[in-house]
């Protein structure tokens, strides 16, 4: 097989010489990747990417001598580029993990905690295949302005048609930043919302959390039978497909361990489905910035039942690929910014 013309450079950046040694190795079996150096802490990184001028960087969370927190925020202040944080499965990992997409990282993987030769070779795949989106990414560069409050740009003068009104999301790569600037917009009186985000088990509690934290809603990590209301958002814990169900006249959360679909558990197209049987025209549906084509058959499902649905428009995606592939399919009625899209949420609910 040909080797492509132009291969993705990659920096690997990482304080233990075994895990620079094994990235090297397994992401070198990659015909497309090219592995143009490595670098033991930030220090060392800053000079190589001078001389090296890498596609894209894999950065270790937790780094000597300079926090890797520290080296992002400057490196997206004075040289953009797409980063893949590699992060520890604890809840301090999963802290500085979201600190790192705010500052513009693009995605993350984990790193094995035991048995680091085997928990490599595992995730190689899914590691390639994120720097590769990475390497088309659109980079976002530091936003040192204030936020707005939480629900700032939602009017108080909607009045919602009634509580049976379900938003269902769905989002992977660049999604965590996307789906902190929607929920920012809703107010604390807005129709439930259900969310799928591709995210690792130990990583969906504490993304919930910093959701919490950040909107007027009331946002949590679904649990099984949970009554879904309005003001409340559920988001899928990882490695559980979540489901909207009816238990009587109530809408309930419904958490499952079947097979991936799309490759994924949680899975977008196993809500949107759901959404589309349970809910119909009461429902909204959106796809967000992610990479791969999950939720595009879903959406669909959503819309031919009756469902209003969009994509968030390529301009402002960190990666267009689901969005794009919904659009594509024919499953959005519109493509929308994403500083419009609660707006335009809000506005169907109020319909």
């Amino acid at each position: 097989m040909a080797i492509p013309d132009k291969r993705i450079r990659v920096l690997v950046i990482d304080d233990s010489a075994l895990m620079r040694k094994l990235l090297v190795e397994f992401l070198s079996q990659d015909r497309s990747i090219e592995v143009v150096g490595t670098a033991p802490d930030p220090l060392v990184a800053r000079d190589k990417i001078k001389l090296l001028s890498p596609d894209v960087l894999t950065l270790d969370v937790e780094m000597p001598r300079m926090d890797g927190l520290t080296f992002l925020e400057n490196l997206m202040r004075l040289r953009p580029m797409p980063v893949v944080m590699v992060s520890s499965l604890t809840e301090r990992g999963a802290d500085v993990t979201f600190q790192a997409l705010e500052l513009g990282a693009v995605d993350f993987v984990t790193k094995p905690k035991i048995d680091l030769e085997a928990g490599v070779r595992q995730y190689a795949a899914d590691l390639i295949a994120k720097i590769k989106s990475a390497s088309t990414a659109r980079v976002r560069t530091i936003n040192n302005g204030s936020r707005p409050a939480a629900a700032a740009s939602a009017p108080s003068r909607r009045v919602f048609r009634t509580t049976d009104r379900i938003i269902a999301i769905g989002a992977s790569t660049g999604g965590t930043e996307a789906i902190k600037e929607v929920l920012q917009a809703m107010p604390a009186d807005a129709p439930a919302i259900l969310i799928t985000q591709h995210i690792p088990a130990m990583f969906s509690a504490p993304f919930a959390a910093r959701m919490d934290r950040s909107s007027a809603m009331s946002v949590c990590e679904a649990r099984d039978g949970q009554q879904i209301v309005p003001g409340h958002v559920y988001i899928a814990p990882g490695d559980w497909h979540l489901s909207l169900a009816r238990d009587g006249a109530r809408y309930v959360c419904r958490l499952d361990q079947s097979a991936p679909e799309n490759r994924h558990r949680p899975s977008v197209d196993v809500l949107f489905k759901s959404v589309a049987k349970f809910a119909g025209s009461n429902a909204l549906g959106a796809v967000l910035t992610g990479m791969g084509d999950d939720g595009a058959r879903g959406l669909l499902a959503m819309r031919n039942a009756g469902a209003r649905t969009l994509v968030q428009d390529e301009a402002s995606c960190v990666v267009w690929g689901m969005p794009g592939a919904a659009h594509r399919l024919g499953a959005a009625e519109q493509v929308c910014p994403l500083p419009h899209i609660a707006s335009q949420l809000l506005d169907w609910s109020a319909a």
